[in-house]
């Protein structure tokens, strides 16, 4: 598929990614599977519309980490015999992104809050070096509680690093409990534009809408780092997981997996064939 056939309907590949993605939980019979599914359609705006060959990628939110290796394998980074290694002893693809050979991955992102100090640091050089270049950084909303993120976030302000990119997958669920009932609501338009971000909020599913987005933003060259608050689901595309804190950590049994890609199937291709 070309960048103009996602752009104009994304529905195909958003289906393949999760399928993808359901194979690798379901055969390494682990979890992590809705946050994973919460960040597809953000990673397609990014990875397949928006990155450049000289941008950098950071997921902070490295438990989504098979979100990514999907991805990668269909552009190509990740082979298909790599891919099948998910979770095994010795892969290079881990349960949390570890940098290896793969560009797609130049970071290692298993302890939540560090991502966007590592994007910051990145977006800065790029700067100093006169480098006309983006660094993406994404979070989850619950990554918005760690200390290491309000640093960056200060840092980058204070830098005017208007080529950081932060994008915020507020799915609305962190590790034990609604992000709004744990310390509060951290991800929001009116915090992040208070200290200093330009900040917007988008339907974090609509892939064409993330990337005229990210397009506006770039256009302002004014000095402030960028914040995009999407607004998810987590879990989303299959019923059962949609909003359930759970499925941060169950793994599927054979039933649960059948019954995942046939939703996904149902909702990503038979849409798209009788639209």
């Amino acid at each position: 598929m070309t960048a103009e056939d996602i752009f104009n309907d994304p529905r195909q590949i958003s289906g393949e990614l999760r399928l993808k993605v359901l194979g690798l939980y379901h055969k390494a019979n682990a979890g992590h599977i809705g946050c994973s599914l919460s960040c597809i359609d953000l990673m397609v705006a990014v990875l397949f519309l928006q990155k450049s060959a000289d941008d950098t990628f950071i997921l902070s939110k490295g438990h989504a980490a098979a979100a990514l290796y999907a991805c990668l394998n269909t552009l190509g980074e990740i082979t298909d015999e790599e891919l099948d290694t998910f979770y095994l002893d010795g892969t290079t693809l881990p349960a949390h992104p570890a940098p290896r050979q793969y560009k797609g991955i130049p970071f290692a992102t298993g302890s939540l809050g560090h991502g966007l100090p590592i994007a910051t640091g990145i977006a800065h050089a790029a700067k100093v070096s006169g480098e006309d270049t983006y660094s993406f950084a994404l979070l989850s909303d619950g990554e918005t509680n760690e200390g290491t993120t309000w640093e960056a976030a200060h840092y980058a302000i204070q830098n005017q690093l208007d080529n950081l990119i932060m994008i915020i997958d507020k799915n609305g669920l962190q590790g034990f409990g609604f992000t709004d009932q744990v310390l509060g609501e951290t991800a929001s338009v009116e915090k992040w534009n208070a200290i200093g971000f330009e900040t917007i909020e988008i339907d974090g599913h609509d892939v064409a809408s993330i990337s005229m987005a990210i397009d506006e933003l770039k256009t302002h060259k004014n000095g402030l780092p960028k914040a995009i608050i999407a607004n998810t689901v987590k879990g989303k595309g299959v019923s059962y997981m949609e909003n359930k804190l759970e499925w941060h950590y169950l793994p599927m049994n054979k039933d649960q997996y059948e019954q995942a890609t046939l939703e996904v199937k149902e909702r990503y291709f038979n849409e798209l064939t009788n639209a």
